[in-house]
């Protein structure tokens, strides 16, 4: 009875102690208590598209590409602009050193004034070249600048794929590291019984440590991960303890290399600026052809000498015995070639980009396809296996360290080439030009 009233004494302490746990549990719990700041931003996590999406609106380095099309832009204006016109005044004849003569009838009958306006006359419609080239210009940039934010958005993609592996390892790490505790315990259990010698329970210890250290590995490849992903989307655009949120797992591809070259020739936008460089050059050349033809000046003059006001007209035009522009014609006419080799040059580097990928893709698949086979499950069951039989004392301790071995370095493996089958994958789409893949 003595021992059934300790018992009882027991159970009604520990029940007491989780009903104040509860309690305790419920009053941090109430919403009417406000959160700390950092439990607010804790709770913040992101998608792979909520990233690509902030790195897009967010990343300085974008940002600053992005002023190069308003610059542009202003250059239309420049290029557009028509010559100012010229006032000119003069006045001769003045007594300046006979004062006694300053009077108005000298002024009036003696001394001489002018007055003129000139404007130059552009011909061979250099300000619609000019105009035509700048717009030229401005379209080259914004493909260019789309093009930084396709190779922006690998980047992000790659960083996020690193922050995934990083998670999925820590969390295998954590797995193993509380399994093998449970087999440390149940090893210093069977030493105290006498089924194990010293030495085998230090060599299940001294095993423990390297358990720790990947822990500690994984929890650090996680952070710089997440520091590195948040410098893409821009410092202030999430909260210093951020997260991710998305599924580390296999993505089937379908299509030939043929249908993602297909559509790269579309899609890409590097491509795109290399063929809006060739309209570029083409503009620049008629512009320098326009610039070759020399325009006229002309210009009204009124004129008011010995009490007689006049009206004289003025007109002249360079003759283009020497100069006519021809060096830069033939240089513009030279940039056109430069601009078409790049052209095809881009051309050709989009087709094998995208081969390089696909190749890429395809071997990684193969890989994870060879761990999804069999070989994950095989060394799953092989370490449960002789860790049963190690507990019951039906195993050596060797064999045991063995397949717990075997079965963490299996799954680190299909961790990693996951996640070399998804850079791929991301690496595909850089190439194509567009996420809208098959």
């Amino acid at each position: 009875m003595r021992v059934l009233h300790l018992r009882v004494a027991t159970v009604l302490v520990a029940t007491a102690s989780c009903l104040a746990f509860s309690a305790q549990a419920l009053s941090a719990q109430n919403p009417s208590t406000p959160l700390p700041a950092d439990s607010v931003q804790n709770a913040v996590k992101i998608t792979l598209d909520d990233a690509i999406k902030l790195a897009l609106a967010h990343n300085h380095s974008l940002e600053a590409a992005r002023t190069i099309i308003e610059q542009n832009q202003a250059e239309e204006t420049t290029a557009n602009l028509r010559p100012n016109p010229v006032l000119s005044a003069d006045s001769q004849f003045l007594p300046i050193f006979n004062p006694s003569q300053f009077n108005s009838d000298y002024l009036d009958n003696t001394a001489q004034f002018d007055l003129g306006l000139s404007y130059l006359f552009e011909r061979g419609k250099k300000r619609q070249h000019r105009l035509a080239a700048a717009k030229d210009v401005t379209a080259e940039s914004r493909a260019q600048v789309a093009d930084n934010e396709r190779t922006l958005t690998f980047s992000v993609a790659s960083g996020f794929i690193n922050v995934e592996l990083a998670e999925s390892t820590l969390a295998l790490a954590e797995q193993d590291l509380k399994s093998f505790q449970d087999t440390v315990g149940i090893s210093e259990a069977r030493y105290k019984a006498g089924d194990i010698g010293e030495g085998d329970l230090l060599k299940i210890k001294l095993q423990l440590l390297q358990f720790q250290t990947d822990v500690s590995a994984a929890k650090l490849s996680r952070v710089q991960g997440l520091s590195d992903l948040r410098q893409l989307l821009g410092y202030e655009s999430v909260p210093p303890d951020y997260d991710i949120a998305g599924e580390f797992a296999y993505e089937p591809v379908r299509g030939t290399v043929e249908d993602f070259q297909a559509k790269a020739l579309t899609a890409r936008p590097d491509l795109q600026a290399a063929r809006l460089g060739v309209n570029a050059a083409n503009s620049q050349y008629q512009l320098q052809k326009a610039i070759g033809k020399r325009d006229v000046t002309g210009q009204v003059n009124y004129t008011h000498l010995t009490g007689i006001n006049n009206l004289s007209l003025f007109g002249s035009i360079q003759l283009p015995i020497f100069d006519r522009n021809q060096g830069e014609i033939a240089r513009a006419g030279f940039a056109i070639t430069q601009a078409q080799q790049q052209m095809q040059f881009a051309s050709g580097q989009v087709m094998t980009d995208v081969r390089d990928a696909f190749e890429s893709v395809h071997s990684n698949d193969q890989i994870v396809g060879l761990y999804r086979s069999g070989y994950l499950d095989q060394a799953q069951q092989s370490r449960d296996i002789s860790e049963y039989a190690y507990k019951h004392g039906a195993a050596s301790l060797l064999d045991f360290l063995d397949a717990e071995r075997t079965y963490r370095t299996t799954e680190l493996g299909y961790r990693q080439a996951l996640a070399s089958y998804l850079l791929a994958l991301e690496q595909l789409r850089e190439a194509v030009g567009t996420r809208n893949i098959p």
